[in-house]
């Protein structure tokens, strides 16, 4: 997969594919040896979900999680006209990945309630989908940008709950994209 992508000047090389979601993909890149996480956004139909401008969308985003206090990766650069976002990266496995590996992430709950209660007090609710957070140490990172306008439905304790334990949807799920 090895390749080059040059933003504002800076060479970056993409290392992998790290994720592929509604807005972009995500890849391991290296600047000077050092990690980052470089997102390309893609204009791929999403039959669940409408999009304005992706890559304003993130950065506005990006500001709403940073002012709400979510621990977010730290936005090293965009590229508005090229859609390119450089992140911070987090190394660690996503949550999502130690409940389908049967790890207890009981833990990690609790910090995502905190998260919820910082992001409902800021009118906001992020993707609570586990494949969205990064174990580093003792913490988890909320890794996407995406926020949107609290609704009660989408809520931790109403929807992002249903995924954080090996529950039918979490199997139904794992059979659908994971085959």
């Amino acid at each position: 997969m090895e390749r080059t992508v040059i933003i504002h000047g800076k060479h970056y090389s993409i290392s992998k594919l790290l994720g592929h979601g509604k807005g972009g993909y995500s890849y391991l890149a290296f600047h000077n040896g050092a990690p980052v996480v470089i997102k390309q956004i893609h204009h791929e139909p999403c039959d669940y979900y409408t999009f304005g401008n992706k890559i304003e969308a993130e950065q506005h985003d990006y500001n709403l999680l940073k002012d709400a206090g979510i621990r977010i990766p730290e936005m090293i650069d965009i590229d508005i006209e090229n859609e390119y976002i450089v992140k911070e990266y987090i190394e660690g496995n996503t949550v999502f990945e130690l409940i389908k590996e049967n790890n207890p992430v009981s833990v990690y709950i609790e910090q995502a309630k905190e998260m919820a209660a910082k992001a409902k007090d800021a009118g906001l609710n992020i993707d609570y989908f586990p494949t969205n957070f990064v174990v580093h140490g003792d913490l988890i990172y909320y890794v996407d940008y995406e926020c949107n306008a609290y609704m009660e439905e989408w809520s931790f304790e109403n929807w992002g709950i249903t995924y954080w334990s090996r529950t039918a949807e979490f199997e139904a799920f794992l059979r659908e994209h994971h085959s």
